[in-house]
């Protein structure tokens, strides 16, 4: 059986942040990884559902808004999924923190949230969401198109 590209990666060292994931021609995926898979308590499913719906909704309102494919979550609960289509890395990086900013400070009804509009309405958590997005804030800040790259286990991690 061939494994994909996600089954690729060293998940024994892979730590917070944003990461290349795969591109196929003018798209983009994008690793948001917000839990240090298997060594940190994964995500709440509440505060992601809270997560994907602002961060879809804002990223959506934006300026190349008909550039995003995708925003959604991994069934790993340690981060999130986000396709573009013909954007830079640098425009979608700051478009992430941006975003993830968006989110910290938010209050108000969660968009999209009502059960008429969506089919697990009552499993948001704000309060979660707001938290996870500044933790994450603080791991991205200074992050740039170079710290793009899956970290590589080397002799020294052995």
């Amino acid at each position: 059986m061939k494994f994909t590209p996600g089954f690729q990666i060293d998940h024994t060292i892979l730590k917070k942040g944003i990461y290349i994931s795969r591109i196929d021609d003018d798209i983009t995926t994008y690793d948001i990884r917000l839990r240090e898979p298997n060594r940190e308590t994964v995500m709440t499913n509440a505060a992601m559902h809270t997560i994907e719906h602002l961060f879809r909704t804002y990223v959506r309102d934006t300026e190349f808004g008909d550039n995003i494919v995708y925003f959604g979550p991994m069934a790993s609960r340690t981060g999130f999924y986000f396709i573009t289509k013909s954007l830079s890395d640098n425009y979608s990086i700051n478009l992430i923190k941006e975003t993830f900013q968006f989110i910290a400070d938010y209050w108000g009804v969660v968009p999209g949230a009502s059960p008429k509009e969506c089919g697990n309405c009552v499993d948001h958590n704000l309060p979660q969401a707001k938290e996870e997005a500044r933790a994450f804030l603080k791991v991205v800040e200074n992050w740039g198109k170079d710290d793009l790259k899956y970290p590589v286990k080397s002799e020294e991690n052995d």
